[in-house]
């Protein structure tokens, strides 16, 4: 939106400003304001994942949790439970209706961002 304002705010610095350096300079510092208004968000952003990366375990440690909970699911339904019951005993099984689709949820997230980091896109 301000990209859209900056080019007719500079043609109408010609009307109202006389001195020619200071009409420079101040088309200068409306080309560059979109620029340094996107680098003041992104800065933001840096500054709210370091806080964010900061935190404490139980914080940052909730995905492996559920990662190792699913796959301790799958673990009891394929191979646990299929080997107890070659020798009698029977193992409950997991409900794995409502497990997959946080695993797979899970192991695609963290596909796009094993692709983003081999495209040079993430950090």
């Amino acid at each position: 939106m301000i990209e859209a304002l900056i080019g007719p705010v500079t043609g109408l610095l010609d009307k109202f400003i006389a001195d020619k350096d200071q009409r420079e300079r101040l088309a200068f510092e409306l080309a560059t304001m979109a620029d340094r208004h996107a680098q003041e968000i992104a800065l933001a952003q840096i500054k709210v994942n370091e806080a964010d990366a900061r935190g404490s375990w139980f914080q940052s440690g909730w995905r492996p949790a559920t990662g190792y909970a699913c796959v301790a699911g799958l673990a009891v339904n394929f191979l646990v439970s299929p080997l107890a019951q070659g020798f009698g005993v029977d193992v409950p099984q997991a409900d794995m209706s409502v497990m997959m689709p946080l695993l797979l949820g899970m192991l695609g997230l963290a596909g796009m961002r094993t692709y983003e980091r081999k495209a040079g896109v993430g950090k």
